[in-house]
This record gives C-alpha cells, sequence and structure tokens, in this order.
C-alpha cells in the first residue's frame, strides 16, 4: 500500500475554515487558468489555419513562374517543359498543380468604374479548395470550344460596384500592340461572389477564363502564365521548393506563397509569440497559487506532521503526503479546466456565438481547430511543471520538530 497517498486523500479541511476557501480558489484558479489555455490555442489555432487557408486556396502553396527583371504585373509566358509540371502525378510530395495568367483590366458596370487584375485559370483550377470562399453563385464554367464568358468577382467588389450574381459587366483591355494602342473590350456575366477577407485579393482580384487571357494576348494554348502547385502536407514545402529549384529550367522561378504574402505570416508570427508569453503568465499564476495552497496545508497540520515524525516517518513521507494532496487537488481543478475550456469551445465551433468583424479580423466568426494533440501535451506540461513545484514548499516540513509541534496549547 501507498502510505503518503492514502494519508493524503484523507486530509480533508473543515468546510468553514480559512484553508478550504484557499483550496476552492486555487482549483478554481487552475481549472479557470487551463480552460484560457486551452481556448486560446484553440482560438489561435483556427485563426492561423483559417487565414492560410484562405491564402492557400487563392494562390496554391508554391508558385511558378518565369524569370523577369521588371516589375510588371503581368506575367511573361512560358511553355512547361520539366517533368515536374508536365506529369505532377509521379511527384508523391505534389497533390495538385494549375496553371494561371494575370492581365490588367478595367470593370464597368452601369454605374462604376474600377481598375481590377483579372486571373485567369483553367479547367485544372482545384475549385473544391477555393469553394469555401465563394459566397454566392457558383464558379465559371469552362467551355472546349472557346473561353468562358464568365467572371467571378468579390463580394465587396461586388457592393463597390452594385453588381450581383446574373449581372453583365464590361472588361476593358488595352492592346499596346496596336499604333496608337487600342482599346478591346469583353462583355462578361458574373456567375458568382467570392470573399477571402483578405484586402490583397478582395479590393484587386476578379477570376476568369485563362482563355480570354491568351485570346487577348495572343498566347498559343500551350503558354501560361505561371503554375499554382498544392503539396499534400505543408511541412513538405521547403521539401517541393528545393525539388523546384533542382528539376526546372534555368529561366522559370519557384516562390513560396508565404514569402509572396509575408506580412500575413509575420503577423500570425508575432502572435502566436505573443500567445506563449500568455500561456507563462498563467502557468506562473497557478504554480504561484498551488505553492500557497499547500503551505497553508503545512502550517495547518503542523502537528500532524509532528505526530507523523515521533511515529517513526522521515521527511521524504511526509512531504509525498503534502505534494500527493497538491497533485489531488491539481486533478481536480485540471477535469474541470478542461470541461469549461472544451466545453466552450464546442460551443462556439457549433453555434458561432462570438462574432468578428471581417474587416478587421479576416473572418466573420471566432474560428475553432480541434488539435487534441496539443490539448494532451498542453495538459501533460501543466500537470508535470506544476507537480514540480509542489516539492517547493514542501521544503519547511525538514523545519518541524516533533517536540514543539506536539506541545499542548
Amino acid at each position: 500500500m501507498n502510505l503518503p497517498y492514502y494519508i493524503s486523500k484523507r486530509l480533508k479541511s473543515n468546510g468553514n475554515s480559512f484553508s478550504s476557501i484557499v483550496h476552492t480558489i486555487a482549483t478554481a484558479s487552475i481549472c479557470i487558468g487551463l480552460a484560457v489555455m486551452l481556448i486560446s490555442v484553440m482560438i489561435l489555432g483556427g485563426f492561423t489555419s483559417t487565414i492560410e487557408n484562405k491564402i492557400y486556396s487563392f494562390s496554391g502553396h508554391l508558385q511558378v513562374v518565369k524569370f523577369t527583371l521588371n516589375n510588371a504585373i503581368e506575367e511573361s509566358p512560358f511553355a512547361p517543359k520539366s517533368e515536374l509540371l508536365t506529369a505532377p502525378e509521379k511527384f508523391e510530395e505534389i497533390r495538385h498543380i494549375q496553371e494561371y495568367g494575370h492581365k490588367a483590366t478595367l470593370l464597368k458596370s452601369e454605374h462604376e468604374i474600377q481598375g481590377v487584375l483579372l486571373k485567369g485559370v483553367g479547367p485544372s483550377f482545384d475549385i473544391a479548395s477555393f469553394q469555401q470562399n465563394i459566397v454566392a453563385g457558383k464558379f465559371l464554367t469552362f467551355s472546349d470550344s472557346t473561353y468562358s464568358r464568365e467572371i467571378l468577382i468579390s463580394k465587396k467588389m461586388g457592393r463597390i460596384m452594385r453588381v450581383e450574381v446574373g449581372d453583365q459587366v464590361l472588361l476593358n483591355f488595352m492592346d499596346f500592340a496596336t499604333k496608337p494602342p487600342s482599346l478591346r473590350t469583353r462583355k462578361l456575366t458574373v456567375t458568382g461572389l467570392y470573399e477571402t477577407g483578405l484586402e490583397d485579393f478582395d479590393d484587386h482580384i476578379i477570376i476568369g477564363d485563362i482563355g480570354l487571357i491568351r485570346r487577348l494576348n495572343n498566347w498559343s494554348d500551350s503558354l501560361v502564365g505561371g503554375y499554382e502547385i498544392f503539396v499534400k502536407n505543408v511541412d513538405q514545402i521547403p521539401k517541393v521548393e528545393r525539388l523546384l529549384y533542382d528539376q526546372l529550367e534555368y529561366d522559370l522561378y519557384p516562390q513560396k506563397v508565404s514569402d509572396k504574402y509575408i506580412q500575413f505570416f509575420d503577423w500570425m508570427k508575432l502572435i502566436s509569440k505573443n500567445e506563449v508569453i500568455f500561456l507563462v503568465i498563467i502557468t506562473f499564476v497557478a504554480c504561484f497559487n498551488m505553492a500557497s495552497v499547500l503551505l497553508i496545508m503545512i502550517m495547518e497540520r503542523t502537528q500532524m506532521i509532528g505526530l507523523l515524525k515521533a511515529l517513526g516517518a522521515n521527511n521524504k513521507l511526509v512531504r509525498k503526503i503534502f505534494v500527493y494532496r497538491g497533485m489531488l487537488l491539481m486533478g481536480k481543478g485540471m477535469l474541470l479546466g478542461n470541461v469549461l475550456g472544451i466545453g466552450l469551445a464546442f460551443l462556439q465551433d457549433k453555434f458561432k456565438i462570438i462574432p468578428l468583424d471581417p474587416q478587421n479580423y479576416y473572418m466573420e466568426f471566432v474560428p475553432i481547430q480541434w488539435d487534441w494533440t496539443l490539448v494532451i501535451i498542453l495538459n501533460l506540461l501543466t500537470f508535470l511543471i506544476i507537480s514540480l513545484v509542489l516539492f517547493l514548499p514542501t521544503i519547511s516540513i525538514t523545519s518541524i520538530s516533533p517536540i514543539r509541534s506536539l506541545r499542548f496549547d
């Protein structure tokens, strides 16, 4: 039988005593602290994954373009030759590859006119990944004989232009191949509205058929402006980038999307650092509370400690009694904390109770990411750190003398 654990289970405080109130406060602090830590990591995980998914669904994990010294928004065309681009199924790290091209244009409706960037995509476009961004209508339908006369615009752009799904708009392109430059106009139908919440996309980009860009630029069907590459696991992005550098032609340039939109990813890294500081502070407060509670328990049980020592118990055995008692209190607080934290996260994930302003947070509600591995690790670290701290106040037990502690008042 484990004698220290047996005795610790029977150390109960009077319900009206000061130590009982302190025990309740300590248990509540661990409960609230752990619940806050769980909710914070779930929210941050959901926040970062939501933004990353929006960016990746729009631009892929990596992009391949032709190397050029100018800063034009329109890419220099090229025809793929590398097996990595023509037969990506042979590479297990790559999930999908799709072509694209950009062209500057003026979007004109009956009420407004705005300069935008047409992103041309083809039948290989990963509609399933992008579907999360479509808030009205549907994705454009591609034609086998000619280019599609449908486009997607952002919800924000539709509000500014006063355009809805089914309306027709004009796209005006400047043709600099003629002298003097001429204006070429195409009438297209808005087939859907998308929304990412990210200004870099919603304010400037409309989505159409790359066949239209090929027709306007006199490209052959084999020419593209670039390729977007999706990997099976984001941890494989550096590996695929090195693979691209090794196998692509010398004039093609691979770039990680996280580098292209580095402002978003640096911002999320800064938030992660702040979260670590926040978690350390909460853990410190919980450790301080538990150490204080254990010290109060030792002071209240001075006579019991003296009696145990008089009966032959050594300091190690007595210290274990109070450490076990502290662990029992901590376990109760952690159990309640898990119920509270996971319960609140479930309610938010299910019913979207707390809304957000998309203009500031890029999403309409507080997101939750269920990472059970992280939840288990957080629980284990909390239990381990506080358990180690519990040994500090028990040092005072070694200074308690049986003779003094057993004196009659």
